[in-house]
């Protein structure tokens, strides 16, 4: 039983179809990538995981649950989190005011303050910057946030949406190497990336989505060497 399952899922804006039957499965200790042009739907199955976009038809489980219709809360609750494309970091709080929100459904105390020590050691950065607030930090550096955030939920499966977009390239490479370190560290990792470089590179398997469906599914090393990707999105 894989711990995410995508089954054939629709999910609407209003009367305007976002995802047209999306099936695709996370095993265990993977880093699956998601790669597409703008509009493909990305963002939107990330959305569709989490609950944020409710799905029309089809079915999402995770640990063999059907979650389809569980609010975000709980799906956070059950060990999946999220950060979000676009970071939405919060700008007036402090790096660790944001860290602390990030463990809001959590009353265990000690390990909080351990998944605290856990994120500083993954993002030096961030603990020098402890007191500074968010907003002034470079979007690098907020981006480092956003994940730390999500990671103090305690999520088994990591959803993480556009790492790279709008960073230095120096600093990508850092949090790229984090993502690597993270996965490592035993939580599953399900990435959005439109620099298909970058998530073709860390990732076990990836989907090729296309206006809301999948359009290809392999091995992200075959993906690689695919002609038509290579074309499409790693400017071959």
């Amino acid at each position: 039983m894989a711990l995410l399952e995508v089954d054939d899922i629709q999910t609407y804006y209003g009367n305007i179809q976002a995802l047209k039957s999306i099936s695709l499965t996370v095993e265990e200790g993977e880093i699956v990538t998601l790669i597409g042009s703008n509009g493909a739907g990305k963002s939107t199955t990330l959305r569709s995981i989490s609950g944020l976009s409710p799905i029309r038809s089809g079915a999402i489980r995770f640990e063999g649950e059907d979650i389809s219709a569980t609010p975000p809360q709980q799906i956070v609750a059950k060990g999946i989190s999220q950060s979000p494309e676009g970071r939405k970091c919060f700008q007036r709080m402090t790096v660790r005011e944001n860290l602390d929100l990030g463990a809001y459904l959590r009353n265990d105390k000690a390990e909080i303050n351990s998944d605290m020590d856990r994120v500083f050691d993954l993002f030096p950065r961030l603990k020098e910057r402890e007191k500074q607030k968010a907003g002034t930090m470079s979007g690098g550096e907020q981006q480092m946030l956003a994940i730390g955030r999500a990671l103090m939920a305690k999520p088994r499966l990591l959803l993480l949406d556009e790492p790279s977009m709008g960073i230095a390239p120096i600093l990508v490479d850092r949090i790229y190497e984090t993502i690597v370190e993270i996965n490592k560290q035993g939580t599953t990792i399900l990435l959005v990336e439109q620099n298909a470089n970058y998530g073709l590179g860390v990732s076990n398997r990836a989907y090729v989505l296309e206006t809301g469906t999948v359009a290809l599914a392999d091995t992200s090393a075959s993906l690689r060497e695919n002609p038509d990707v290579q074309a499409a999105y790693l400017g071959a």
